[in-house]
């Protein structure tokens, strides 16, 4: 059923190109030739978790929209891209499993697009030890960031709270922020415990209310946050969560009560419809890509390559856009090297390291890798609203402060990027 509705929306996508030019100038792929790819496929992995707390497979499925329009369009150096996605259920066993499955079992020669809460804490070593560089776009763990061989173009929790934290005290006047998140190891003590360490540098206060991701007993949350003595709440959830915490809140009209800020997952294009008017105004996201309806030559190209490759219910979002654009910078490393080396690993790693300040409107700062044993090029962002039924954005890119990234800040250095 979901390869016919896949041909279905393939037609539906065309019959629009065909009678519309800014469509057919914005779609743009690999070497965009209008001709399929032939010959031996180059084999490429993707890992998402999708299972409670949440569905991560944006960012594979943008990735593999964009890997379809590529081959659909000359392919890299002629080959086809053959896109192998696995679900990690949010498993710890079943991330390594799947993980193998594909380094060991598929060899192939790079991960594009991964997004999970474990998937990256669990398989790190296994990266590094089968040198093979994963091009990560939905990264939620400290494993993700502080890896040899993991590099996302999307920031993470932790830098995106910090950003919504700056933007609660810059902006509305926060002075102790409960940031509520999940008990995920490496992922909600890393990122709620480095916004208390950020409001601290500030001479300020802030505590962490962590649920249960198995359970989470959002009432329960909430009321612990406001027992903590916060003027400002930060949700630090994915999107479903995050919402039933803002109708738990609602419910107890905290609305007026607390200023509220969000970590990227809120910033999704169907959240304002699923909250009530009740919010409007009120809750500040922070988004770490730039906005969802941006005029840039990439945003409309990621817009175009989901209308007419992926399915028509995948989510228009930050993940989604981040899985775009790993999978673009990942197929122009390709295209780079020599034919005969395209699925080589070994090679094909060295030239992901090689990468140095990529650039593109989806992003505020440059894109970089290199030889290091943490990677996070992306640690700037913009903040938007949930005004009359949509976002509107209420500050233009901005570097995100706090300890954590001062030695990021030299490494770029080294790069002649700051």
């Amino acid at each position: 059923m979901k390869n016919n509705k896949k041909i279905y929306n393939c037609l539906f996508a065309i019959t629009i190109l065909m009678t519309s030019n800014l469509a057919l100038a914005a779609l743009n792929c690999g070497d965009n030739t209008g001709k399929m790819a032939s010959g031996t496929p180059i084999k490429v992995g993707g890992i998402h978790g999708n299972a409670a707390p949440g569905d991560f497979s944006a960012s594979t499925d943008a990735a593999a929209a964009y890997f379809d329009c590529v081959n659909a369009n000359g392919g890299v150096h002629g080959r086809p891209i053959e896109y192998i996605v696995e679900n990690d259920q949010w498993n710890p066993e079943l991330a390594a499993q799947v993980a193998a499955k594909l380094v060991e079992d598929e060899n192939v020669i790079a991960m594009v697009g991964n997004g999970s809460f474990v998937e990256m804490s669990v398989n790190a070593p296994q990266y590094a030890r089968n040198n093979i560089m994963s091009m990560a776009s939905a990264c939620a763990a400290s494993e993700c960031f502080e890896s040899s061989n993991i590099v996302s173009t999307n920031q993470g929790p932790l830098a995106s709270s910090i950003g919504a934290a700056m933007y609660a005290v810059e902006e509305l006047g926060a002075t102790n922020i409960a940031c509520i998140g999940l008990a995920i190891p490496s992922v909600g003590n890393w990122s709620c415990g480095a916004v208390e360490r950020f409001m601290a540098s500030k001479g300020l206060q802030a505590s962490s209310v962590l649920l249960n991701p198995a359970s989470p007993d959002v009432n329960s949350g909430l009321l612990e946050a406001v027992a903590s003595g916060a003027d400002s709440m930060l949700v630090n959830l994915p999107a479903g969560l995050a919402i039933a915490v803002l109708g738990a809140a609602q419910e107890q009209d905290f609305g007026e009560l607390y200023s509220w800020t969000s970590s990227t997952p809120l910033y999704d294009s169907s959240v304002p419809k699923a909250l009530d008017k009740y919010w409007d105004g009120k809750v500040f996201v922070n988004a770490e890509l730039t906005a969802l309806e941006g005029l840039g030559a990439d945003n409309q190209n990621w817009l175009a390559v989901m209308d007419a490759y992926a399915e028509l219910d995948d989510p228009r979002d930050t993940f989604s856009q981040s899985g775009y654009l790993s999978a673009r910078f990942f197929v122009d490393t390709l295209r780079a090297m020599p034919a005969d080396k395209i699925d080589q690993r070994n090679a094909v790693t060295d030239a992901i390291k090689g990468i140095n300040g990529y650039t593109s409107d989806l992003i505020c700062g440059s894109y970089y890798v290199g030889e290091a044993k943490r990677h996070m090029p992306n640690h700037a962002g913009i903040m938007v609203v949930i005004k009359g039924g949509k976002f509107e954005q209420v500050r233009d890119c901005y570097d995100y402060e706090g300890p954590y990234f001062s030695e990021l800040i030299a490494i770029e250095k080294k790069f002649n990027l700051h």
